[in-house]
């Protein structure tokens, strides 16, 4: 399924449930894991769950099985993962905590200066 029909079907499944604060993360250039992140909060651990499980019914629906769905019932985020788009769907206190956007913006934009900062990170942590 093609990124932006994929990123369509999880937006449109979390509107229709009415999640609040939904923000897309493009981190093709970050990660080989995913392309893009959507973020989104619910309003109680029941809303989270209700809106992870209409991500993953609809998703099935188009014929597409998510790779995996962490949190539960009662959980304050739960993620489900569609291959090229990783939903985050989470209580605005957890949102506030993890801040996701906050960290995917700080980390360098390109490969080079990913090596570099590992490289950095490894030379401190044999020194220590």
């Amino acid at each position: 399924m093609h990124i932006d029909t994929l990123k369509n079907l999880a937006i449109d499944s979390l509107e229709e449930l009415k999640a609040r604060d939904i923000t897309q993360l493009d981190v093709a250039k970050l990660t080989e894991v995913t392309d893009l992140m959507l973020i989104a909060s619910g309003t109680s651990t029941r809303h989270v769950a209700a809106l992870a499980q209409n991500v993953v019914e609809k998703a099935k629906a188009s014929g597409l099985h998510p790779r995996g769905v962490e949190g539960g019932d009662n959980a304050d985020w739960v993620l489900v993962d569609l291959g090229d788009v990783v939903v985050h769907i989470m209580l605005p206190e957890a949102r506030a905590l993890y801040d996701l956007e906050r960290l995917w913006a700080d980390l360098p934009s390109d490969a080079g200066a990913i090596s570099e900062s590992l490289k950095q990170f490894e030379e401190r942590a044999t020194m220590s």
